[in-house]
């Protein structure tokens, strides 16, 4: 198989230029225009520290952050993951009730602003219902073994409300594009694959577990790695109720030092790299699936 040669147009060449031109005179109006300070040399202070009681290096404000930010993407992906697949099934029902159950949800969801919903649901989960459950009592009665480990890949007793709370409200939103990318998987199964199921005995439910889904599911793997890219970008919502991840460092830091050209570069470049890397490694898995459905 012949790759394509990438061709060269004018037209590709003028917006290439205009492109440059405009980066450059963009650089040219910060550092001269705006006699900006800039200050690299401290960027580097804020992403590790040195511990004075162990003498090891450890990770300060903007890596803190970064690690709160690949946690919080993983957990509420994961909660997300299980509340698209229970609403996408139900959306992919026969019947009237659960197919208008997961219609609510879904359209809710994607037709309020992400901002409003972060606020409605934090302080209800936040305030009402998390604190009802114990969790944070839970936490600290826990041995000083498992709160180590649950701050490692979670969050301290004294943040876990808090943090449970943001994933919690991530995972709603997020969920509801997964069970669309679900629903829309079970419904391109041909009727032909449920037909040869009925007819060896399977009811419906066996046919959705056994047949059904794992073929739905290798169609939307692509796209829901891509959700979770998704979701990384937008656990920086979060920061609005003061959920410690990246950007809220970042704003923190830019109030504190007043550094705000250096600080919000290098959050962009932290960011970069986690989105990045997750391309990558969705590419990857996109190759394998197709190589793997041509065998």
């Amino acid at each position: 198989m012949h790759k394509r040669k990438l061709q060269l147009k004018t037209l590709d060449l003028v917006a290439g230029m205009l492109i440059t031109v405009a980066c450059a005179t963009l650089i040219y109006r910060v550092m001269v225009k705006m006699d900006y300070q800039w200050n690299w040399s401290t960027i580097g202070n804020y992403l590790l520290r040195l511990d004075a009681d162990t003498g090891h290096w450890v990770p300060n404000l903007l890596l803190q952050g970064m690690l709160t930010t690949i946690k919080l993407s993983f957990w509420s992906m994961l909660l997300a993951t299980v509340i698209g697949l229970v609403m996408g099934i139900l959306g992919a029902s026969r019947k009237f009730f659960r197919k208008t159950i997961s219609t609510i949800y879904v359209e809710t969801c994607r037709n309020l602003p992400p901002l409003v919903m972060v606020f409605i649901f934090y302080f209800f989960i936040g305030d009402q219902i998390i604190p009802l459950m114990g969790l944070e009592k839970t936490v600290l009665g826990l041995p000083d073994t498992l709160q180590s480990l649950m701050a490692t890949i979670a969050a301290g007793p004294d943040r876990i409300t808090a943090f449970s709370s943001a994933v919690i409200t991530l995972a709603i939103i997020e969920g509801a594009y997964i069970a669309e990318m679900i629903r829309s998987g079970i419904q391109s199964i041909g009727k032909g694959q449920w037909e040869a199921a009925c007819s060896i005995g399977m009811g419906r439910w066996q046919t959705l577990r056994l047949v059904i889904l794992p073929q739905a599911v290798r169609q939307i793997l692509p796209p829901l790695a891509g959700q979770f890219i998704s979701t990384i970008k937008d656990s920086s919502i979060v920061a609005v109720i003061s959920i410690q991840e990246l950007t809220f460092q970042g704003m923190e830091l830019m109030a504190a030092t007043y550094m705000t050209f250096e600080i919000w570069i290098t959050i962009t470049a932290m960011y970069f790299v986690l989105t990045m890397a997750c391309s990558l490694a969705v590419s990857k898995l996109e190759i394998r699936l197709s190589q793997h459905l041509k065998l």
